[in-house]
């Protein structure tokens, strides 16, 4: 049986905004943050330079995807679960 895990790393500079948007947004998975905006170490090792940004990763840490929106990133999703 396959899972999923998810989670959300933020480049948002006050952690207000940052956990005042995980609960507008009811976003239930688990979330990090070093409050480092673009200078955080993530957004460097992924090449970030515009948010949001999105990877799938495989069991292995293996991008198999990057910057999938609605149906796509849904698909996307179905298809590594199956």
């Amino acid at each position: 049986s396959k899972g999923l895990n998810i989670i959300g790393v933020s480049l948002d500079r006050k952690a207000e905004d940052w956990k005042k948007a995980i609960a507008d947004d009811n976003l239930g998975w688990n979330h990090i943050s070093n409050l480092d905006y673009f200078n955080d170490a993530v957004a460097k090792l992924y090449n970030i330079e515009a948010i949001p940004a999105t990877f799938i990763l495989d069991e292995n840490g293996v991008i198999v995807a990057k910057n999938l929106r609605g149906p796509e990133l849904e698909s996307k999703i179905a298809e590594l679960l199956q």
